[in-house]
């Protein structure tokens, strides 16, 4: 949670809205009949909001749906009067702005199911096994709350949740992209099962205890406080490690090139490293020119991108690059490439100036410990 919601991620806003959403409908609650009749059409309006900002959101409130139409007893007033007008309305506005971006018509959600789910396109972008996120996706995500969330569920007996969890991972398990960030959306669903667990918790004789009137509430819960250190211990080394230490030579990278740019000492900069591996203008924020390598997915199965070829053979890529490169002031890349285009670079001109942590694990079978910043001194 630390490491995602800080960062634009589209994921997190969805989370967010899912949180806010669920609030809202009669079906989740424990006693839906007391819930307001209004209640419900701004749990409709979130749920759109959620489903245009990442269309795959709609498999959480396809479960939702199913379970408040069954559920209730006017059902076509919940079709024809709220999720029909509802939907319409935030679609048609998607549609207004996508054509005032765009400059012509068109379904950017259809667009995205086409690619991720009807053509399999995120798997372009590697694959796992289908049960990766039952096996490890979601418990690293839980990490050491996944005992906690597994007794809360159990006690809880709030199946409902608890399904929705279940359901959300077997739907994306059947995709052969995995990422962590696509199952947020019920992470703090998974955690709101280990706050009931862990106030659940009591020890064997507390109960005799509170009988008996005794004062002494430091002996009531010595399992609970004990747990409570033990979440504390376990995820906040590990938050503060992966948010402020974990991959941050990327982060440190802009932030260098982006003060040198604001002394006018950088006149463009190319990245000679895996796609994306920067948070690039976002951090630059100067007008100056930019070059990474480029991986969009090929119509063509099976053949490479600028990326794979990079990381397959630096030598030869950079080799045919740089016959028809106009020449960057700076290049950047990992120490594990650097090593191999140290001559290169020195052969055109370019010195190192600059070096940067950037992780102590491997990462792609590599262990990319830093991030280097090479300048050109020719004239």
């Amino acid at each position: 949670m630390i490491f995602c919601f800080p960062r634009t991620l589209s994921n997190s806003l969805e989370t967010a809205l899912t949180l806010v959403s669920l609030y809202h409908w009669p079906c989740i609650r424990v006693s839906p009949t007391k819930v307001p009749s209004v209640s419900r059409k701004w749990g409709l309006a979130l749920a759109a909001l959620a489903c245009v900002i990442r269309p795959t959101s709609a498999i959480i409130w396809v479960y939702i749906g199913l379970l408040e139409l069954f559920g209730t007893h006017d059902r076509l007033r919940l079709i024809f009067l709220e999720v029909a007008p509802i939907g319409a309305v935030v679609l048609g506005l998607t549609c207004l702005l996508d054509r005032l971006v765009y400059g012509l018509w068109v379904l950017v959600p259809l667009n995205f199911l086409k690619f991720n789910f009807l053509s399999s396109g995120g798997d372009y972008y590697g694959t796992h096994k289908w049960h990766w996120y039952f096996t490890q996706g979601f418990p690293v995500m839980l990490f050491s709350f996944l005992p906690f969330s597994v007794a809360g569920i159990v006690w809880s007996k709030q199946w409902k949740l608890s399904g929705l969890i279940a359901w959300v991972l077997g739907i994306y398990s059947l995709l052969g992209h995995k990422e962590f960030r696509f199952v947020l959306p019920v992470l703090p669903i998974a955690l709101m099962f280990s706050g009931y667990a862990l106030a659940k918790t009591k020890t064997p004789d507390s109960q005799d205890t509170e009988k008996k009137g005794s004062l002494n509430t430091h002996s009531r819960h010595p399992f609970k406080r004990l747990s409570i250190l033990f979440l504390l211990a376990t995820n906040i080394p590990m938050a503060l490690y992966m948010s402020l230490v974990h991959q941050r030579g990327t982060e440190d990278v802009m932030i260098y090139l982006s003060e040198e740019a604001r002394n006018d000492k950088v006149k463009s900069i190319l990245f000679l490293m895996p796609c994306h591996a920067t948070p690039y203008y976002s951090t630059l924020h100067r007008n100056i020119p930019m070059r990474f390598l480029d991986c969009s997915p090929s119509e063509e199965k099976g053949i490479p991108d600028e990326s794979d070829r990079f990381m397959m053979d630096p030598i030869s890529f950079v080799s045919e690059f740089t016959k028809s490169w106009s020449i960057p002031s700076h290049i950047v890349l990992f120490g594990s490439e650097e090593r191999l285009l140290r001559d290169f670079l020195a052969s055109h001109s370019f010195k190192e100036i600059r070096r940067f942590f950037h992780s102590h694990f491997k990462v792609d079978r590599e262990v990319q410990a830093s991030v280097v910043v090479y300048v050109w001194t020719g004239h």
